[in-house]
């Protein structure tokens, strides 16, 4: 049986859930490869001395080295994405497999440098859009292919937290220049604006920084360059219009995810916070809306049952398998890196039209 030997740069909270995932594939799916944690990368040395406690068999403060070692086969870049550009350029070239943490690049001069080299790269590569791997969102997906919805009027995707309300919370790399709301969440609710309901035309859009400045690692108030509540408008090539809202000052706020897709022949609603389920409501019966449960009802996992309530974690556990699957078939997957590329492309386009005022295109 074929392994594939991971090697994970970057062992913040993001590292370790992908590395959780790795780990306990097994349980969820009849797997036809082993998977082995063997290489991790980390700027610190505290972060690596744990290494070996999670089972990795090589560490390195240098990703190239860990993207060149002849044992790795399959690279996963989860480090803050304002460090992306280089490690992706370099496996890249490399063309081995690349399954990176969104948003895969941060403005509009890294995606050129992705796509100058991108036609000359053949490895499977994917994108942690996990939200794709629900079981709700995935039955979303299925009802559109049908037609449940009929012709699609609009959306509105709001995508909440609270962490940034506190103004004496100190500066973490997610309020960096260079990184921010939109990248963070709104690349989340992009995503499923597109995987829905297809390409983006035009945008426009307004942020707002609720505190000036904030203490840094130090104690020190520094200017904050980055936006903590954001809201666009969209309008899509199909002709639907809509909305997505995004903040980290929402008060009372959790991890909350929610959307709203209306149709000549139909409504669907979800709620992070209650995952089991989607609300669907059929023009054709009149009936009201309907709860239909989807819990965990994936085809290719019976682990621990399609019954058992849903957790956070187990999107994450789907999309990693999905990417291995194609690798072991050798397959495009998806979301691609492409369609990563594509997602920072239309964030780039709302920045724009703050600064102009006006409707901007999305290329």
């Amino acid at each position: 049986m074929e392994t594939y030997r991971i090697g994970l740069i970057g062992f913040g909270f993001i590292g370790k859930v992908h590395a959780y995932c790795y780990s306990v594939l097994h349980y969820y799916y009849e797997l036809p490869f082993r998977v082995e944690l063997f290489g991790l990368c980390s700027r610190t040395s505290e972060t690596l001395s744990k290494g070996e406690k999670y089972g990795f068999k090589f560490t390195t403060s240098d990703f190239r080295e860990l993207i060149r070692h002849p044992e790795v086969d399959i690279v996963d870049i989860c480090c803050p994405n304002i460090y992306h550009l280089e490690p992706l350029l370099e496996v890249m070239k490399l063309n081995k497999p690349v399954y990176c943490e969104k948003p895969v690049v941060i403005d509009e001069k890294e995606v050129s440098a992705v796509e100058k080299i991108l036609p000359h790269y053949h490895a499977t590569n994917q994108v942690t859009f996990h939200n794709r791997f629900y079981p709700a969102m995935q039955k979303t997906k299925n009802l559109l292919e049908e037609g449940f919805l009929g012709t699609p009027i609009s959306f509105r995707f709001t995508y909440y937290h609270s962490g940034s309300l506190d103004p004496r919370k100190p500066m973490g790399w997610k309020q960096q220049k260079g990184a921010g709301l939109l990248l963070d969440l709104g690349s989340h609710v992009l995503d499923l604006v597109f995987w829905f309901l297809g390409k983006i035309e035009k945008v426009i859009g307004c942020t707002r920084i609720l505190f000036p400045c904030r203490p840094d690692g130090a104690g020190r108030n520094v200017p904050v360059e980055v936006e903590d509540h954001a809201l666009v408008m969209l309008c899509l090539k199909n002709g639907a219009t809509g909305t997505i809202e995004v903040s980290k000052v929402a008060a009372g706020a959790e991890d909350e995810l929610n959307y709203e897709l209306y149709g000549s022949g139909g409504a669907i609603r979800y709620r992070s916070m209650e995952p089991n389920f989607l609300h669907i409501f059929d023009a054709r019966t009149n009936e009201g809306y309907v709860a239909l449960p989807t819990v965990q009802r994936y085809e290719e996992s019976s682990f621990p049952g399609p019954k058992f309530s849903i957790g956070w974690l187990r999107g994450h556990v789907h999309a990693i398998y999905s990417f291995l699957k194609a690798v072991h078939q050798q397959e495009e997957a998806s979301p691609s890196l492409a369609e990563g590329l594509y997602n920072t492309r239309i964030i780039e386009a709302v920045r724009k039209s703050e600064k102009t005022g006006r409707w901007e295109q999305v290329d």
